[in-house]
């Protein structure tokens, strides 16, 4: 049976008291237990901290703030309070003992004690998301209450620590995917500071400090800390100033000590960063940073490895990105792709442009990403990704992926004026037979011809061929930027032949003469001469049927630059010799696209006097020749802030509702299952060395 109070309609069972052994301080115990009758004192009776005085304890004051869960009985202390609901000392009494059953359920008298603790020793153990101590226990009737606002954590109770906890254990780790509970330490609660002045059950206004700690945990300012300075600070019990023992258990980033004294019993647990149910946040918040910033998991697990800074398994982030950031990084973009083809859709002339970016070079590529833009705006529009076995083959990705993307427009009711790309002949039938107005990017045709240019220079007879490349380059661009019509760039660009000859007259009267006025040549060796080798050669490349349709369909107004720069921009997210999961590339692209559309159109930077800044580049394509560039204002990253209060605010307490739009996708089979599988056992039994090979 449980040992109760011996004092007659009490029965408390907690915060019990055992009768001394002074004789004298004996028999005042018995004499207030059986008013002053005689009595066995033999008898093993107990007395709960209900009917003493405040100063009858060593430790009143420190069990009332929560910092230690005994309330220790000084020596000699003699019981004379009658019950919790009153004051009174007990008087002599000879008749029997009546007591109103209501006072059992009064709220304990509580008084304001001084002491001479430090200020932070005696605040009281409110914590808050961003507070990382907590206690916990369950309040009985005998307990001392207090009340809290606004808070989910309690006091502790006088309650022996040895009846609740086990025994002390070694200190030890938890790692990674271990599976442990960690529901008692991420409970949620408000932090609130203690003014000593007062009771110690009021609550005051919030310190300088509680400001700081004001903000969203996601967004608090961390720090690295190293772990002997920490645990120094375990050390020292707060209440005896003696030693304690320290349990700490890591789970990545996420740290949490239990730090116990084997004297006075005074219980903390600290821990490192707040939790949402089991998710610390600080490892949420790394797996998002990694992958919002495009950065790789195993180069920064690398860093974190030199520095011997704790952090999560890969199982972890993709768990982390399955759950959480791929869902939301595919509910924004679709969010973001509405308004802008809702914009679209409002424009009286809509021109876009397109071309497709290989995950790996060459004909082997896994992955191709077509994309689209609004070239009047410079934003990305649409990004479709292609897996080469939905389409047999890696050449067919590019037609797939536009087809796919002028589907999506037409569907949203986009009406477009033309499109903008490269001279990949699927696409030219492709849109041939859609009616769709199409133009040629220039800097794919003139890249084409300076190949075959500099290859014909590369003869010692055709050196004069090196001399006029720069002007041909530029005569391209000139045609298709001043010309309005197909025949009229054609024209332009077949005087070229004549012009090189020194001949500025021409037959064709669409342009009947150079625009340029009349220069004496000062050397034959600069011009071509009529009849020659280097002027066969190139009369054959620059003006064969093929390049003569491909010039009259020149884009006279936007090219695909823009783009470009995009693949570079992706290139950053996705490199090319990293082999990611259909998801995670399309949420990269998506990533990128993001950041593009962001900064494509950012300021460019000035001097303090309001001069546009310019920086002087040496291309490795202009093989030494120079070009200067605008310096823009440095980017910028607000996509990576909304994604990132999206995910703490919305996603993370419930993101069942952001799975919609991942479930849309269709995610194509993997590669590997087109051919058959062997057993491990039979592929290691057939592997042969090529070096152990026998003769043919």
């Amino acid at each position: 049976m449980p040992r109760r109070c011996a004092v007659p309609g009490c029965g408390q069972t907690t915060s019990l008291n055992t009768l001394p052994k002074d004789p004298d301080v004996r028999e005042k115990w018995m004499q207030f237990i059986f008013c002053g009758r005689p009595s066995d004192g033999s008898v093993n009776l107990s007395v709960c901290s209900v009917h003493f005085n405040d100063d009858c304890f060593e430790n009143k004051s420190q069990h009332d703030a929560g910092f230690a869960r005994k309330l220790l009985l000084k020596d000699k202390s003699v019981p004379t309070i009658l019950g919790s609901s009153t004051t009174q000392t007990r008087p002599p009494c000879s008749g029997p003992i009546t007591k109103d059953v209501g006072c059992q359920t009064d709220q304990p008298t509580q008084t304001s004690v001084g002491t001479q603790l430090s200020f932070q020793t005696m605040r009281p153990k409110y914590r808050s998301k961003e507070t990382q101590t907590e206690q916990s226990s369950n309040l009985s009737s005998g307990d001392v209450a207090i009340p809290w606002s606004n808070v989910t954590s309690q006091p502790f109770t006088s309650t022996p620590l040895k009846d609740e906890r086990p025994a002390k254990r070694r200190r030890c780790e938890l790692e990674g995917e271990e599976s442990v509970s960690f529901e008692e330490v991420c409970r949620d609660s408000q932090d609130v500071t203690y003014d000593p002045a007062q009771s110690v059950t009021s609550v005051t206004e919030p310190s300088k400090h509680s400001m700081y700690t004001s903000k969203a945990s996601h967004e608090d300012t961390k720090y690295i800390v190293f772990e002997n300075c920490l645990l120094e600070l375990f050390e020292t019990c707060p209440v005896c100033s003696r030693a304690c023992n320290i349990q700490p258990r890591s789970n990545g980033t996420f740290l949490a000590i239990d730090q116990l004294c084997p004297h006075c019993e005074y219980f903390r647990q600290w821990k490192s960063q707040p939790c949402v149910g089991s998710t610390p946040v600080g490892n949420l918040q790394l797996s998002a940073s990694l992958y919002f910033s495009g950065a790789s998991f195993f180069q920064m697990k690398k860093v974190f490895e030199s520095m011997h800074l704790k952090m999560f398994k890969y199982r972890t982030f993709r768990r982390h990105a399955s759950m959480y950031l791929e869902p939301l990084i595919i509910y924004k973009w679709k969010k973001e792709q509405v308004d802008l083809v809702k914009d679209l859709c409002e424009a009286d002339k809509v021109i876009i442009g397109g071309d497709m970016r290989a995950d790996s070079p060459g004909h082997s590529a896994k992955y191709g990403s077509y994309t689209t833009m609004d070239l009047q705006k410079n934003l990305i529009i649409d990004i479709q990704l292609v897996q080469s076995n939905e389409v047999g083959g890696s050449y067919h990705m590019e037609k797939e992926g536009l087809k796919r993307s002028l589907e999506l427009l037409e569907e949203r009711g986009v009406r477009l004026d033309c499109i903008v790309t490269d001279r990949h002949p699927q696409i030219q039938k492709f849109l041939r037979e859609r009616n769709i107005t199409q133009y040629y990017d220039v800097w794919h045709l003139e890249k084409g011809l300076s190949k075959k240019l500099e290859q014909i220079a590369r003869d010692k007879d055709c050196s004069i061929v090196k001399k006029w490349q720069h002007s041909i380059r530029n005569h391209l661009y000139w045609t298709a930027a001043s010309s309005t019509s197909g025949p009229e760039k054609v024209a332009k660009w077949k005087s070229l032949i004549n012009h090189i000859q020194d001949v500025h007259i021409h037959d064709d009267p669409l342009y009947p003469q150079c625009e340029h006025s009349h220069r004496e040549s000062k050397g034959s060796s600069k011009r071509f001469k009529p009849g020659s080798k280097p002027l066969y050669r190139v009369e054959k490349v620059l003006t064969n049927n093929r390049v003569l349709k491909d010039v009259a369909k020149l884009s006279p107004h936007f090219q695909t630059s823009s783009l470009e720069a995009f693949h570079s921009v992706i290139l950053r997210f996705a490199p090319k010799s990293v082999v990611f999961p259909f998801i995670g590339m399309l949420c990269r692209l998506y990533l990128a696209g993001m950041h593009f559309n962001e900064n494509s159109n950012r300021p460019k930077a000035t001097t303090s006097s309001g001069k546009p800044m310019y920086r002087l580049l040496f291309p490795k394509a202009k093989k030494g020749l120079y070009t200067t560039k605008p310096v823009t204002s440095n980017p910028t990253y607000c996509y990576v802030y909304n994604l990132m209060t999206l995910l703490f605010e919305e996603v993370l307490p419930d993101p069942f509702p952001y799975m919609d739009e991942l479930h849309k996708i269709t995610v194509p089979d993997s590669l590997c299952t087109q051919y058959d599988r062997p057993s491990l056992e039979e592929a290691i039994a057939e592997h042969v060395s090529r070096f152990s090979q026998g003769a043919v």
